[in-house]
Order: structure tokens, then C-alpha cells, then sequence
């Protein structure tokens, strides 16, 4: 049985592992290959831990666990690089895996640096899912042209000639990154590429059905309004006023309709400006829910909003709320230039595209939602065809792992 290392930069019990590695993970092992993940934990030692493990042990993954460390972050992150590559390169020599598996940029490079000392050569998989140095300098974190970016970038390109096979989450990222694998599947080098996007178990989401839709809106008493939901954080390249303004339109055109809004981000982001916009108590919800909850709260909602920065990084991203709506039926109101969004919603009409952010847009794109013909059903066959985590996401990384070791 062939085995893999994925290398993740975040810790286990974050919801981003917990719905978009673990359960790759999981479908990685359906084409035999023996899987262990390297996390790094903020709460490090914590005492559930034997028993996380032993859980993820009866799903036949191997956890092992490094401390996160976040004081003087370009100082930590160098140690915590210094350990995984420590880490990794004992894992090798002991394991002997076949593949290094580095999801995102720090891992990858992880990755790279510990095989430079082994005597011992798996390959290297970047699975790049964004353009990490310009989603830093376009969320505002790292000054243009800095220190910082411009040291990334010297990285990524390390990385780039340094890896034995790619993922990514668009096809505009693929156009930009390896055109030429549009038609052949590898780069120039003849070194396998992959488009996966942000997939979803779709069983999870079956949940948002109208058994569960009468419940919450019950429960919620939102019987006879209608209802556009927000899934996600807010700021950096979250557009928080933008989205704020949408619900204002939202509200002159239907003074009875409701902003449902599942964020982590803490409350009064939005809170107060839907205040501002004429929200009262009972015209909208922002709260915090577990991963597990997300089809339910959905489930009473009768479309949805996703607007992000349209920026150069933004092209490479595969928004995961967006293939969450889809799979409970929701259309979708997005704004254009974000990764494949733009061609998810014109060719498959589940939704509106807005491209002025302006009244005007927004009044418009609410107009548009609601012509749409069988768009519950509509959206959930194509949240089951482009985002379904089996038939997708699972198809295409045991596809790309048998052609890694192919190559």
C-alpha cells in the first residue's frame, strides 16, 4: 500500500480541516494509500487529545501533532517550519512515504526542505489552493512589494520548479499557473495537474430539506419572509459594507425580509450596519454555528450572498459557502471577477452576477433571482455535478496521486 503525508499548517479541530482535509483525507484512503496528517496546534497537549487520536486511528488516519506558535509570527513561523522539517525528515527515513502532500505554500516548503535532506525521495504534491503572497498583500496584512511579499514569492517559485505535481481550486488559476494542462492534464514539465475546488459532503447538506426548513423557520419565526443568507468571516477581503449594503436594497425592496448571517467574525461587523441600513432586532440574525448546523440554518433561507474582493488572488479561490448554498438550493447573488464564479452562475443559472456594486447591481441581481426557474433543484444538481466530495473532490485526488507516482 502506497503511503502519504499531508502536511497542514492549521490545527485539527479548526472547522477548515475539519471540512476541507479530513474528509479529502478520507477519500484519498478509498484508492489504498496509507494516510497520515501533520497538524500544528494553538492548544497544544490539551487532554482530548489520545482520544482525537484514537478516533481518527479507527479511520484509519495517523495524527501527528506539533505545537502552533503565533508571538513575533515571522519568528514562529520560522520555527514552526524548523520543526516540521525535523519532523518530516524523521518521518521519512522511518516511514518511507511515497508522496508529501503540502496543502498550501509553508507546508509545501516544509515539505521540499526536509526531502532535500533525505536520502529518501517521495514526491512532492502542492496543493497551492491560492495565491498565498498576493491574498496577504490584497487582504492588507503585508505592505505591496514589501519584504515579506517579495520573499514569498521567491519561495513559490522554489516551489513551483521543486514539486512533482499541483492542485488548484479554479481553471482561471490553472490558466494562469499551467495553461498548457488544459487539454493534456500536465504541465510543460509533464509534471500532473489538477483543478478541485472546495467540495462538500453532500449528505451533510441533504439536511436542508423542508422537513428541516419548516422547523427553523418555525423556530426562528420566519414563516412568510423572505430570507437571503450570508455564510462566513467578514473583512480583509470579506466585503463587509458592500454586503451590508446588498441587505440594504434587500430591505427597501421588501421591507419584511430577513438577513440570516452565520459568521465567526464577532457580530457587530454587521450588526450595526444593518442597524444603520433600517434592520430592526427581528429583521436579521448573526450568529455562530458549528460546521454540523450550517444545512439546517440554510435550509431556511430562500437565496444567498457571496461577495469578495475581486482581486488577483481572488482568481484562484473556490469559495466553500458558495458550494454550500448551492447544495441546500439556495441561489446565489455574487459579485464577478472571483475564481470561476463568474461561469458557475451565467452557464448554469443558479443565481445573479452582480458587476456594479451599486444599488442599482444589487436591486437588480434581487430582480434576477426571482425569475429564475426550478432553481432549487437546478442548484442542488449542480452542487452534486462541480462540488459533490466524492465525485469530485475524491475522484480527482486519488486520480492525481496515481498519476504523481505514474510520473
Amino acid at each position: 500500500m502506497r503511503k502519504a503525508l499531508y502536511i497542514c499548517y492549521f490545527g485539527v479541530r479548526e472547522p477548515l480541516v475539519q471540512t476541507q482535509v479530513l474528509p479529502y483525507l478520507r477519500e484519498i484512503k478509498k484508492g489504498g494509500t496509507d494516510v497520515s496528517i501533520l497538524t500544528f496546534e494553538s492548544e497544544y497537549g490539551r487532554r482530548d487529545e489520545a482520544s482525537l487520536r484514537d478516533q481518527l486511528a479507527e479511520e484509519g488516519i495517523d495524527w501527528h501533532p506539533l505545537p502552533y506558535h503565533k508571538r513575533l509570527s515571522v519568528v514562529a513561523t520560522a520555527w514552526d517550519i524548523f520543526r516540521g522539517v525535523l519532523f518530516i525528515r524523521r518521518f521519512i527515513s522511518k516511514q518511507k512515504p511515497d508522496i508529501l502532500h503540502g496543502r498550501v505554500h509553508v507546508p509545501t516548503l516544509m515539505g521540499a526542505l526536509a526531502r532535500k535532506f533525505s536520502s529518501h525521495k517521495p514526491k512532492l504534491l502542492f496543493d497551492i489552493r491560492g495565491f498565498f503572497p498576493e491574498e496577504y498583500t490584497d487582504a492588507g496584512v503585508w505592505p505591496e512589494n514589501g519584504w515579506l511579499y517579495r520573499s514569498a514569492k521567491r519561495v513559490e517559485r522554489w516551489l513551483l520548479k521543486e514539486a512533482d505535481g499541483f492542485v488548484v481550486l479554479t481553471e482561471k488559476a490553472r490558466a494562469m499557473l499551467f495553461p498548457e494542462s488544459a487539454t493534456s492534464g500536465v504541465d510543460v514539465l509533464g509534471r500532473p495537474v489538477e483543478v478541485i475546488p472546495c467540495c462538500v459532503d453532500m449528505r451533510r447538506f441533504a439536511a436542508a430539506n423542508e422537513s428541516a426548513r419548516k422547523e427553523i423557520r418555525d423556530e426562528l419565526n420566519l414563516n412568510g419572509r423572505f430570507v437571503f443568507a450570508y455564510v462566513g468571516a467578514f473583512g480583509g477581503w470579506y466585503l463587509t459594507e458592500q454586503t451590508a449594503d446588498f441587505f440594504g436594497v434587500l430591505k427597501n425592496k421588501d421591507p419584511n425580509a430577513f438577513a440570516l448571517v452565520l459568521t465567526q467574525s464577532p457580530p457587530d461587523m454587521i450588526e450595526r450596519p444593518l442597524r444603520d441600513r433600517g434592520y430592526e432586532s427581528d429583521d436579521f440574525l448573526v450568529t455562530k454555528v458549528p460546521p454540523a448546523a450550517i444545512a439546517r440554518y440554510l435550509s431556511a433561507a430562500d437565496a444567498a450572498v457571496s461577495f469578495i474582493k475581486p482581486c488577483y488572488s481572488k482568481q484562484a479561490s473556490s469559495p466553500t459557502k458558495n458550494a454550500e448554498y448551492l447544495a441546500c438550493g439556495l441561489p446565489i447573488v455574487a459579485n464577478a471577477g472571483v475564481g470561476d464564479v463568474d461561469s458557475l452562475i451565467i452557464e448554469n443559472r443558479v443565481g445573479a452576477l452582480v458587476n456594479e456594486m451599486s444599488e442599482k447591481g444589487y436591486a437588480d441581481a434581487i430582480d434576477e433571482i426571482a425569475f429564475l426557474e426550478g432553481t432549487s433543484q437546478n442548484c442542488r444538481r449542480v452542487a452534486s455535478e462541480q462540488f459533490d466530495l466524492e465525485k469530485v473532490g475524491g475522484v480527482r485526488y486519488r486520480r492525481i496521486y496515481t498519476n504523481l507516482l505514474r510520473s
